[in-house]
């Protein structure tokens, strides 16, 4: 399978999200601190990842993530408004690598690399029943 043409270095999406009780570290069980988690981040970035090539796939075909580089630098309260931008940064074949950033309204407080794979929806999903 290879990547159709409308994947292309460049796409980027912005996506929003208010840190609650459930995106603490706490909740997530990654520590014992009542802040925006780690994994939580990962997540969010995930989504924006996918976000930035929604409509550019072929009917059947999805991504999953592969790789994920995080530099989590600064806490962020539950009630934050978290800010997460995502940028397809290189396309490899089926091989897709984001760049990402995470913000309050402070500044950064996250940024990283997704990698995530071109991969056929149904096989996959065979694959994981196998």
């Amino acid at each position: 399978m290879v990547p159709p043409m409308s994947v292309d270095a460049g796409l980027a999406a912005r996506i929003e999200r208010q840190v609650t009780d459930l995106d603490t570290a706490v909740a997530l069980g990654s520590g014992d601190v009542e802040v925006l988690s780690t994994p939580r981040v990962l997540a969010w970035a995930e989504a924006a990842c996918a976000e930035a090539i929604a409509g550019h796939l072929e009917p059947g075909e999805t991504t999953v993530g592969s790789r994920m580089q995080i530099d989590h630098v600064q806490p962020s309260d539950v009630g934050a408004s978290i800010t997460v931008t995502a940028e397809l940064e290189r396309v490899e074949g089926r091989r897709l690598t984001f760049r990402f950033e995470a913000a309050d309204h402070r500044g950064k407080i996250a940024s990283g690399r997704v990698v995530r794979v071109l991969v056929d929806r149904e096989r996959f999903l065979d694959r994981a029943t196998g």
